[in-house]
């Protein structure tokens, strides 16, 4: 089942676990803010398209949810703006029996209409419709879903790039800044159901940490991650779950998840849900014997201390570079007490030439602080324009990684003595990658912290101690819903989704 049961699943499952849901009125509200704020002529966000091989999972464009919450494929929204007056209209696929059969029943335009209050019309009329008003007025308006490279996401140049072959003189405005900033801020709608997937992730991360031994595949773990994602009501995963043991805890981006644990490895999880379409964004380092060694423990700990910082300096109206800072700060005065640096203002020659300089903390900690969530896993935020505000979302990870390998990497020419002093050290904590990744909503009472599950190294010893449990069974309604004709069991039962939880406010 894709597209329109999709959507019919995924609104009855917010409706069944408690969560807030963001409402018709809401979305106008979007489409109405923008609206005002872009010149006359035509506006167009188009959705993401249907996947074309072996059909796989569909998931609908950013933009798309965000200005009308519509959730099947190949649709597009128009405004057409002059003056005073705007009309928005939802063009989406037409029904088809025939091809229904294959992907799943459709809303079709008059049911999308009813669903999502915009006018709906079949999607075979948009570009006769998008040339048509071009033709009065050559002045287009675009939101692209883009890349973290640039790129778009959704053949969004190609289709600029046809409009501009036909009509001569074809202005076209970028309104990626526009939709940016409004999504910069969360309303309360949003950030619960950003908290409800980081309850979920919470869930996820605390089975796979009971779960934990030598001998385990990486896969398997992420195998138990997922299946817990989705059995507590997730929409997917909210990106690809990083699982790296040993050294892949040292990569950030890895993603194979196929090694073998042994006995003295760390694993780090980075993984998370994505409910309702917004994400959450988690991580966690585990010991895969149980118990952090003398060094692990070192290395987690300058981590853990370096969280706390930005913790306490992320306060509403405090600029990001601020609280990037305290982290940094903390995490360049641990290296160089653990030997891996020389200072924690020190610096190597970081070309074979000797022509430029980087800080030796960089070897180690290369990433940002953090970033916003939201429907994207990397989302705007206040914080990336201004500061922290009233309806920021957004996570804290700092993170220290010793590859193996370092002491080849390091260009040799103006860093012998360096490569020297250091060794030691290096060879001391190889292959020992933490990083402590925590989400944040702030509201009118101020940051709260939303996905508390064990961090401190104490913690999370203990918390792998315990007994697997495996998911929660259901209650006793659970056989008549089972023998109850409904869409997905999921969506019909009260409750199967956990709640946010209330996290220490220590932090």
């Amino acid at each position: 089942m894709r597209l329109s049961v999709l959507s019919l699943i995924a609104i009855a499952a917010l409706a069944s676990s408690g969560a807030a849901q963001v409402t018709e009125q809401e979305y106008a509200q979007r489409r109405a803010t923008l609206a005002a704020r872009l010149p006359d002529g035509v506006f167009v966000v188009r959705g993401a398209e249907s996947p074309v091989q072996d059909y796989l999972s569909f998931y609908q464009s950013a933009g798309m949810l965000y200005l009308s919450g519509y959730r099947e494929a190949d649709a597009a929204l128009v405004l057409n703006k002059r003056g005073s007056e705007s009309s928005w209209t939802l063009f989406v696929q037409a029904k088809n029996p025939a091809q229904e059969v294959w992907s799943g029943r459709r809303y079709g335009p008059d049911s999308a209409g009813k669903a999502t209050g915009l006018p709906a019309r079949p999607i075979r009329e948009f570009a006769p419709t998008v040339d048509s008003l071009l033709r009065l007025s050559p002045r287009l308006a675009f939101h692209a879903d883009l890349a973290e490279g640039g790129d778009t996401l959704n053949h969004d140049d190609r289709f600029i790039d046809e409009l501009r072959r036909k009509h001569s003189g074809l202005q076209v405005t970028d309104a990626n800044e526009i939709v940016t900033e409004m999504r910069s801020r969360k309303s309360a709608a949003e950030l619960d159901l950003i908290q409800r997937a980081a309850a979920i992730t919470m869930e996820a991360h605390a089975e796979a940490a009971r779960a934990l031994e030598p001998g385990m595949n990486e896969f398997e773990v992420q195998a138990l991650l997922e299946y817990t994602f989705r059995r507590y009501g997730a929409d997917r995963p909210a990106y690809a779950s990083i699982v790296g043991s040993g050294p892949n805890s040292t990569v950030l981006h890895y993603n194979r998840d196929d090694r073998y644990m042994k006995a003295g490895d760390l694993l780090l999880i980075d993984a998370a849900a994505s409910f309702g379409g917004y994400a959450a964004d988690v991580t966690r380092t585990f010991p895969v014997s149980g118990s952090f060694t003398p060094a692990q423990r070192e290395v987690y700990q300058v981590v853990r201390d370096a969280q706390a910082a930005a913790e306490r300096a992320a306060k509403p109206g405090v600029p990001w570079r601020d609280v990037s800072r305290a982290a940094s700060t903390v995490i360049a005065e641990g290296l160089t007490r653990l030997g891996l640096i020389e200072s924690p203002t020190a610096t190597y020659a970081c070309s074979n030439n000797n022509s430029g300089r980087c800080t030796q903390a960089s070897l180690y900690y290369m990433h940002g602080l953090g970033h916003g969530i939201g429907l994207a896993v990397h989302d705007p935020d206040q914080k990336d324009r201004t500061a922290i505000g009233v309806g920021s979302a957004y996570s804290i990870e700092p993170g220290i990684y010793v590859r193996g390998e370092l002491l080849d990497i390091i260009p040799k020419a103006g860093n012998e003595a360096l490569i020297a002093k250091i060794a030691p050290a290096v060879r001391k904590y190889a292959d020992v990658g933490v990083r402590i990744e925590d989400n944040y909503v702030v509201t009118e009472d101020g940051v709260k912290w939303v996905s508390c599950v064990a961090r401190e190294a104490s913690e999370v010893e203990a918390l792998m101690r315990e007994p697997v449990r495996g998911p929660q069974v259901r209650d006793g309604e659970r056989a008549a819903w089972y023998g109850a004709t409904v869409v997905d069991p999921r969506a019909a039962k009260p409750g199967s989704t956990p709640a946010p939880k209330a996290c220490n406010p220590k932090m």
